[in-house]
């Protein structure tokens, strides 16, 4: 074989391996950069408290923590809604108040009965077929999906909704990679009619 002909083999097979451990590294970069917008996400949802009302709870001696097998599921499907008689505890829209659950997944006030929604990657009954423009659009207007029935107290999307769209970027990207829960969490429910007098 020609001393020329091996130079061209060699530079071709340096051209190859430099390809390759540049994609590889652009594949690794890619997935840091996703990996890292997962983890912000998942400190924002820690920080703003989201497992309070989102995630099923179990009872311990240290009283109730979130379930880590249905983590942001929701209210459970099976559960009994927050039962309490209308008027109580003078909840009329110029007196707010509320009752809950007792795992926080369930709420009562003036506005009806709420339930906190499914926030796992579950394409049916959660947000898996959510888009991130839909997940911003809905923080940002009050709107489930982004264009749909008004998100309910005790939902504070309109802090939320002030984030930077990097951070709810970040938050979606969290709530993506977490494992799928099916569960169908109920349609809210409005406030009884006030008695006719």
């Amino acid at each position: 074989m020609s001393s020329r002909r091996r130079t061209i083999q060699s530079i071709a097979l340096m051209i190859a391996m430099v390809a390759v451990v540049t994609g590889t590294y652009s594949q690794t970069k890619i997935g840091m950069r996703s990996s890292g917008q997962a983890n912000r996400g998942k400190y924002l949802v820690n920080l703003g408290g989201c497992n309070h009302c989102h995630s099923p709870k179990v009872f311990t001696a240290q009283g109730p923590v979130p379930d880590t097998t249905q983590l942001l599921s929701g209210y459970p499907a099976k559960s009994q809604a927050p039962n309490l008689p209308d008027g109580v505890i003078g909840m009329t829209p110029d007196k707010w108040g509320a009752v809950t659950t007792g795992d926080m997944t369930g709420w009562k006030g003036p506005w009806g009965t709420s339930f906190a929604a499914n926030l796992t990657p579950d394409k049916e009954t959660g947000i898996g077929s959510w888009t991130p423009e839909m997940f911003i659009k809905a923080l940002r207007t009050g709107k489930h999906m982004g264009t749909g029935r008004d998100i309910l107290p005790p939902m504070p999307w309109f802090d939320i909704g002030h984030l930077s769209d990097p951070d709810l970027k970040a938050i979606f990207s969290y709530l993506q990679s977490l494992k799928p829960v099916s569960n169908a969490v109920p349609d809210p429910v409005p406030p009884a009619a006030p008695p006719k007098q």
